[in-house]
C-alpha cells in the first residue's frame, strides 16, 4: 500500500490547485476512492469542491469523520525532483498532498473491516488555507445528515522528530482573523500638504496602538499577536500628497473571548483615529479561523492509538500559532487534531523548498486506523 500512496501523493503534488479551485484534485481523489474501494455513498461538491466518502457499518454506533484538505498555496516551487509542481506559481507547501494520501489510504482498509456498527466519513475538504472550506461544508445539509459524532484530523509538523505524535490540551491551533482597512482623505500638492488629508499619520498612529496590544508570550492568558501584512499609501509621485491608504493585519489569540476583545479594541482605535484625522474608512474582517479545540475523550483516543503503535508522544504546552479551519468542526462535534512530526531538518511549512515526507504516510494511516478501531471495534 505504501507505494500506491506514494504515487498518489506525488501525483497530487504535481498538479496543485488553489483554494476554491480544486476541481481536478477532487476528481483525482474520487477516481482513487472508486478504484480502490466501494464506499456506501460518495458525496461531491461539498463547500465547493469537497468530496466525502461514506462507509456504513450499522445503524447504531458513532459517526466518525476523518478530514484532510484539498488545496495548495500560491507559492512557486523551488525543488527540482521529479514530482515538482507543474502548475506555475502554485505548490503543496503545507503537506495537504500527504494528508490526502493518508486519508485516501483508509478507503480500501475500511472495506475489509468487520465492524458491525457506526459509519466512517472520509472528508477531502476544500479551501482550508482561506478559512472558508470547513464553514462551507457545514452549510451543506447533505453533510449534516451524516450525523457525525467525532471528527479527527492531523497536520504534519516540520522541526519535530519524525513520527512523533504531538498532542495539545485543550486545543491544537489559535483563533485567527485578518482585517483590511481602507482609508480615504483628500489628495493635495506635496508642496501644500495642509490643503489635503493624508492618511499617513492615521496609519502610523494605528500601527503604534496595535503594537501595544501584542502579548506574544504563549503562556499568557491574554496571548495575542498582531502582525502587519500590507500597507499601501499613495503612488510614487513625489509631487502628490496621497489621499488614500490601506492597512492590513492578521490577529491571533488562544480563545474566542480574547479575539472578540481584540476586535473590539481595534474597532475603537479605528473610529478614534479616523475621527481625529478626518478620514473616511471601511473596515472589513476576513479569513476567520476559529480556535481548533480538542475534546478530552478525543485526546484519550489519540494517545491510545499512538501508544498501540509504540510511537513517541509529546504533549505540547500550548496550541500552534497558525490558523486551521478544522476549528469550525469543533463548534459542532467532538474533535481531536494532532501533530505528526515531519523531521528536525525538514523545511518549514509554507517555505518554497518544503515537501511532505513519504515516511509519514504509513504512520498517519496507522494512527487513523487505530482511532477508528477504538470507536467501532468490539
Amino acid at each position: 500500500m505504501s507505494a500506491v500512496l506514494q504515487n498518489l501523493r506525488k501525483g497530487l503534488h504535481r498538479r496543485p490547485e488553489l483554494s476554491g479551485a480544486e476541481e481536478q484534485t477532487a476528481k483525482r481523489i474520487q477516481d482513487f476512492l472508486l478504484e480502490n474501494s466501494k464506499p456506501t455513498d460518495l458525496i461531491t461538491g461539498l463547500g465547493g469542491t469537497g468530496v466525502a466518502a461514506v462507509y456504513e457499518f450499522g445503524e447504531s454506533g458513532p459517526g466518525i469523520l476523518i478530514r484532510c484538505e484539498l488545496d495548495a498555496l500560491p507559492i512557486a516551487e523551488q525543488n527540482t525532483f521529479g514530482h515538482r509542481s507543474q502548475n506555475s506559481g502554485v505548490s503543496h507547501k503545507c503537506g495537504h498532498d500527504g494528508h490526502m494520501a493518508i486519508v485516501a489510504g483508509l478507503a480500501s482498509w475500511l472495506n475489509k473491516q468487520p465492524f458491525s456498527q457506526g459509519r466512517v466519513v472520509l472528508l477531502f475538504q476544500p479551501a482550508e488555507e482561506t478559512g472558508q472550506g470547513a464553514a462551507g461544508v457545514l452549510k451543506d445539509q447533505r453533510f449534516l445528515d451524516l450525523s457525525i459524532d467525532y471528527a479527527f484530523a492531523l497536520h504534519n509538523i516540520p522541526g519535530e522528530s519524525l513520527h512523533t505524535i504531538l498532542l495539545m490540551e485543550p486545543g491544537f491551533s489559535a483563533e485567527v482573523q485578518s482585517f483590511a482597512l481602507q482609508l480615504k482623505g483628500k489628495t493635495a500638492h506635496a508642496a501644500e500638504p495642509e490643503a489635503g488629508i493624508n492618511p499617513a499619520v492615521g496609519i502610523a498612529e494605528l500601527i503604534n496602538i496595535l503594537t501595544e496590544l501584542n502579548q506574544p508570550e504563549p503562556t499568557a492568558e491574554e496571548f495575542s499577536v498582531l502582525t502587519p501584512i500590507h500597507i499601501l499609501l499613495g503612488e510614487k509621485s513625489y509631487g502628490v500628497a496621497p489621499g488614500t491608504g490601506e492597512l492590513h493585519y492578521t490577529i491571533r489569540a488562544w480563545s474566542p473571548g480574547q479575539m472578540q476583545q481584540l476586535v473590539s479594541q481595534i474597532e475603537q482605535a479605528v473610529v478614534q483615529i479616523c475621527r481625529q484625522q478626518q478620514l473616511e474608512y471601511q473596515l472589513d474582517w476576513l479569513e476567520h479561523f476559529p480556535a481548533s479545540t480538542n475534546d478530552l475523550d478525543c485526546n484519550i483516543i489519540i494517545v491510545q492509538a499512538a501508544t498501540a503503535l509504540q510511537l513517541p508522544l509529546r504533549r505540547m504546552p500550548h496550541p500552534f500559532r497558525f490558523g486551521e479551519d478544522f476549528g469550525w468542526f469543533s463548534h459542532r462535534f467532538k474533535t481531536g487534531m494532532f501533530g505528526l512530526g515531519a523531521g528536525k531538518n525538514t523545511p518549514a511549512l509554507h517555505h518554497a523548498d518544503y515537501d511532505f515526507p513519504d515516511e509519514l504516510l504509513e504512520t498517519g494511516l496507522g494512527m487513523f486506523q487505530g482511532i477508528i478501531f477504538q470507536l467501532l471495534g468490539e
